[in-house]
């Protein structure tokens, strides 16, 4: 039988990543998104009316938050009506960008009610992050779309993978000169997705690390809160370093219960890592909760909501047992 559970149990909104494209204009050194590595044969695009059909399954599921990404989710055709359908939808739109198209777009995106966005930044150089990018100028059509954001009160993070284009002594000069709110780092992956994402690279150099040199990393990303605001929760960080160390972990991911990951075939999957999808978003209505206590990738994503999620979670699964009458039975 499905575990889905009423909203009025439902104390955690839940969130979905959408991928709305394949397609990329950029040619990131760690992802196989990348415009030159055609991992696809074929570029790939949700369909507008599709995504509106499903979007009120999704609302049922307590889904609140839907973070557009791809690819590039800007060059999806009718990514103002996507964000649009959603805002309509009671549900809070959320885009991630290598910010190349924001001068172009971010206007009919605000309009059509566009909650946060989020821009990848990969250096504390501008000139080094155009590089890996392969898209000159980039720094300038970024800088351009922060402006209109915030003319128009847009909350804007910069999106920051642990790589060795990195300097975190000098990374938060850029940030505030580039006027972000706020900085998410994720964590960085070379082993291949189970799912149709292609967030990994496998033979990319500039994400390979040690363990020791990773956990260095998470430090940093520490420290760097007396410099600027961090998005990622202590706690997290230190989630990820008992991850990395092969030691218990504290926090259960919430992908498959509270975070999913919908592809543009309209496939829900519990996570991107995961090897196979829940089903089609059209029968999401009756696929169960998968809740088994996974803790095997450490996707930021999914690993730092858990640990957001994880004293709401727990309220909602005691007040869940309390109204089906198993607060303090006695096991005999």
């Amino acid at each position: 039988m499905p575990t889905t559970s009423p909203p009025s149990w439902q104390l955690v909104p839940a969130a979905c990543d959408v991928l709305v494209t394949n397609a990329c204009n950029a040619a990131c050194d760690f992802c196989s998104f990348a415009r030159q590595k055609h991992v696809h044969n074929t570029r790939g695009w949700i369909e507008r009316s599709e995504l509106a059909r499903a979007l009120p399954i999704l609302h049922t599921r307590g889904i609140r938050y839907l973070n557009f990404q791809g690819g590039e989710p800007l060059l999806h055709p009718e990514v103002d009506g996507l964000v649009a359908d959603a805002h309509a939808a009671k549900m809070r739109p959320i885009i991630i960008t290598n910010g190349w198209l924001l001068p172009n777009k971010l206007e009919s995106l605000i309009n059509a009610g566009l909650h946060t966005l989020l821009i990848s930044i990969d250096s504390h150089s501008m000139a080094e992050h155009e590089r890996n990018r392969g898209l000159p100028r980039l720094g300038d059509r970024i800088r351009d779309g922060l402006r209109l954001a915030r003319k128009a009160g847009l909350p804007t993070i910069a999106s920051v993978t642990i790589n060795r284009l990195l300097c975190f002594e000098e990374l938060p000069a850029l940030l505030r000169e580039l006027d972000f709110d706020a900085v998410r780092f994720t964590y960085p992956r070379r082993q291949k997705l189970g799912s149709t994402s292609l967030v990994y690279e496998e033979n990319s150099k500039l994400i390979d690390f040690s363990d020791a040199e990773l956990i260095e990393g998470l430090k940093a990303v520490e420290r760097f809160r007396k410099h600027f605001r961090v998005m990622n929760p202590k706690a997290g960080l230190e989630e990820i370093e008992r991850h990395i160390r092969g030691e218990v972990e504290r926090f259960a991911c919430v992908g498959g219960y509270k975070y999913f990951y919908l592809d543009w075939d309209l496939n829900i999957w519990r996570c991107e890592a995961w090897s196979e999808p829940m089903g089609s978003v059209f029968d999401f209505e009756t696929i169960p909760d998968q809740r088994d206590h996974c803790t095997a990738c450490m996707t930021a994503c999914y690993r730092d909501a858990s640990v957001l999620m994880h004293a709401g979670v727990a309220a909602t699964d005691a007040a869940r047992a309390r109204l089906m009458g198993k607060w303090g039975r006695r096991r005999g």
